[in-house]
């Protein structure tokens, strides 16, 4: 696989969906079987991590089911007289909860500043901690600033975050300006996990004519009309958490993904 930022940056074919895998939350051979429905309905990212209860262990055995199963996807995609090597490029990168829960084989790194935290463990000190880490292993980093906003949920209470409310547009704007500034890939508005409400379609508007960096929003999607919303604001990535792990069937996961795939693509 070439460079993963590269990747995630191509927008030529429009917006586009990952599914976020929480090892903590469902076992390696569960995750592999989310990650393949997940592939077959269209989604391009595959990211691992995200709670406050997962270590090395966790996280490393998740990669390897998750990244074993895809290939199974990548040769079967490869059989296709009509495929190309571009349909069988689905990275597994890290969404860390900090530097105690890596894995050397992700094939990048979500390398990001919580811009808005009040804690300075949470804009530099987990990244200090990983780097060494993360520069030994030959992990990809995706550098990226993380933004949380209203409700925010457990990322918001974790990471000590000033939340960013919905009508905040001309704070966001000036987030994403400095984010660009300090050189990062890609910019990242969180409503967090499990979240009633998503990221108010203002600021994702406001965070898209601010910056020319690829646009990730995640947090309290959970049908397309919300996903296409989203993307008519700007976003060029929607991730989805909870509703992965709300279908314990594959079959019934990836009819549910595929719709909200569709919409992404309307």
């Amino acid at each position: 696989m070439g460079s993963v930022l590269d990747f995630l940056s191509h927008t030529r074919e429009g917006p586009r969906h990952a599914i976020l895998i929480d090892p903590a939350d469902q076992t390696p051979e569960v995750a592999a079987n989310r990650a393949m429905a997940a592939a077959h309905a269209g989604s391009k990212m595959i990211l691992v991590g995200g709670s406050s209860d997962t270590d090395m262990e966790n996280v490393h055995a998740t990669i390897v089911a998750i990244k074993e199963a895809l290939e199974l996807v990548d040769w079967a995609t490869s059989q296709d007289a009509g495929s190309s090597s571009e349909d069988l490029q689905i990275p597994v990168v890290l969404f860390p909860q900090g530097a105690a829960s890596l894995s050397p084989s992700a094939d990048a790194i979500t390398f990001m500043m919580l811009m808005n935290s009040t804690d300075p463990r949470f804009l530099i000190g987990e990244q200090v901690k990983g780097a060494p880490y993360v520069r030994k292993a030959g992990i990809e980093p995706l550098p990226m600033g993380y933004l949380i906003c209203e409700p925010g949920g457990k990322a918001g209470q974790v990471g000590k975050a000033d939340l960013i409310r919905p009508g905040e547009t001309e704070r966001v704007a000036a987030y994403a300006m400095a984010a660009e500034c300090l050189g990062f890939g890609m910019f990242y508005l969180e409503a967090g996990s499990g979240a009633k409400n998503p990221v108010n379609a203002n600021l994702i508007k406001a965070a898209r004519d601010a910056c020319d960096m690829p646009i990730v929003v995640g947090g309290g999607i959970r049908d397309g009309k919300t996903a296409h919303q989203a993307t008519q604001a700007g976003a060029d990535w929607i991730i989805t958490g909870n509703l992965t792990e709300d279908f314990d069937e594959v079959g019934q996961l990836q009819t549910v993904l595929t719709d909200l795939i569709n919409h992404i693509r309307t």
